[in-house]
């Protein structure tokens, strides 16, 4: 049998099954919807990117399943019409002939090819089109609403150039699959708002820092010490500023040994540890393994736990992200947010009693971001006016400044539909604003043979200056 005799012995049975108003409507649906879909990638590279998130999902998820559907429309009509024709009987044994050598039926024959073609070309397209977009920050941080919080942080974190997936997802098939189908459940919780408030935070399915932080920060390289310089501002008339300079042993592997903070700390499985609560706050026992094997145990004299709470309790190896548990979302408190803003002259100090004004009205539980970002800024200008009105009308701009950065800070770290306030999610990277180290170097976690994790604060760092308007170390380094 020659191929042309092959073709028509094949088309005919489709030729005339295909005659049904299911097949033809999904032809339809399908010409129509490529059409949109091309025409809105074209609008994509010729033109400026979609106005808002869900045009998103209608360009890259909405529309190529709409065009599936259509598709799979055909085969359908095809196979109801045939078990029709089966069960009334009136199947024909023998098809209608299909004439190749008719002009309209090898063009017919011909644009089915051309169109399966643009068919498998389009299906393919989109569906990269479709990951690729389902991957995409817009997609994680500004269609999905309730990422809010996690959104705006994000943007304002050192990691801002970062890709959600590279953190959250990491490379390999595998996770990819497994965090589509965890989002097909997050995008039910989404839709039947279920979802909790606040979102969770440590992500407990995340991969280990190993797969992921390690694309980038190697933990074997050595950093050695870094000296930090932070200025903060008291509540006084003149704001005056106090300087903290210090040291941090950070250290790393120096190819002689490990030494300093990450040295002691992210060797491979070396330390192992149980905590009580969600957000891995109280930490009742430590394991740590030495080089040559050997296993030591540490239980807090404090927390005193019993069997039955070390057993339910999250039994994790320490990485990278149990200090540094949001590299890419960083929530301030109130008095830290002030004095950033203030030490770079976003809130100028020259304004009295700024600082304190300032985290005064930021801790104030209003109803609403909107309620509040007008109300901050009409505090701050109400407080110069009526306080300083010389300076109010002399520094007026640096007022309005003020009023409209400490909004800001608001708006960056408060969400009330969310139940996100000033502390919801600790910070661990040092001991100020919550325990982080202190969780373990405590001073009370001790082993069975009397030895503790240290507690001495030269440990990690050495304080060149605490408290200091004017430290002299940095007269001496050239800072200042």
């Amino acid at each position: 049998m020659s191929l042309r005799e092959s073709i028509r012995d094949r088309a005919q049975p489709i030729y005339f099954l295909g005659q049904n108003p299911v097949s033809l409507t999904g032809a339809v649906i399908t010409t129509s919807t490529a059409l949109t879909t091309i025409a809105f990638w074209f609008y994509e590279i010729f033109l400026p990117g979609p106005p808002h998130p869900y045009i998103g999902l209608l360009v890259f998820l909405a529309l190529p399943s709409i065009f599936v559907f259509g598709l799979l429309l055909n085969p359908v009509g095809i196979w109801i019409r045939r078990w029709q024709l089966t069960g009334s009987g009136q199947l024909p044994t023998v098809f209608p002939a299909v004439d190749l050598h008719l002009p309209v039926v090898r063009r017919t024959l011909e644009w089915v090819i051309v169109a399966t073609a643009i068919n498998l070309l389009i299906v393919g397209t989109a569906s990269y089109r479709g990951v690729e977009y389902l991957d995409s920050t817009s997609f994680c941080g500004t269609t999905c609403h309730v990422m809010l919080p996690e959104n705006t942080a994000y943007h304002f974190s050192p990691h801002a150039h970062v890709a959600c997936v590279d953190c959250h997802i990491g490379p390999g098939l595998p996770y990819l699959v497994k965090a589509k189908v965890n989002g097909t459940r997050q995008l039910f919780m989404v839709a039947t708002h279920t979802y909790p408030r606040p979102i969770p935070s440590p992500v407990k399915d995340l991969r280990p820092a190993s797969q992921t932080c390690e694309g980038c920060h190697w933990r074997g390289r050595f950093v050695g010490d870094k000296l930090l310089v932070r200025t903060s501002y008291t509540g006084d008339e003149k704001n005056t500023p106090q300087t903290d300079v210090v040291m941090l042993q950070v250290g790393g592997s120096n190819g002689q040994g490990a030494t300093g903070i990450h040295g002691h700390h992210l060797a491979d499985g070396s330390i192992r540890y149980i905590s009580t609560d969600p957000q891995r706050q109280t930490i009742p026992a430590v394991y740590y393994t030495d080089g040559q094997g050997k296993t030591t145990e540490f239980i807090s004299s404090d927390a005193k736990p019993t069997k039955e709470q070390l057993d339910r309790g999250e039994h994790r190896v320490m990485d990278c992200l149990d200090c540094h548990n949001r590299p890419a979302h960083v929530a301030d408190l109130p008095e830290n947010a002030v004095d950033k803003q203030m030490s770079i002259g976003s809130i100028s100090p020259d304004l009295p009693y700024v600082r304190k004004k300032a985290v005064e009205v930021l801790k104030v539980n209003y109803t609403t971001r909107a309620v509040a970002q007008q109300a901050i800024t009409s505090e701050i200008t109400a407080f110069y006016q009526t306080n300083y009105p010389e300076i109010d009308r002399a520094k007026r701009t640096l007022v309005q400044q003020a009023g409209q950065e400490v909004a800001n800070i608001y708006l960056r770290n408060i969400f009330p539909d969310m139940n996100v306030t000033w502390g919801t999610h600790p910070n661990n990277l040092g001991h100020n604003d919550s325990p982080g180290c202190f969780r373990c170097h405590d001073g009370n976690h001790t082993s069975a043979d009397g030895q503790t994790i240290t507690n001495d604060c030269s440990a990690c760092h050495q304080i060149l200056a605490s408290g200091e308007e004017h430290p002299k170390i940095l007269t001496d380094l050239a800072l200042k």
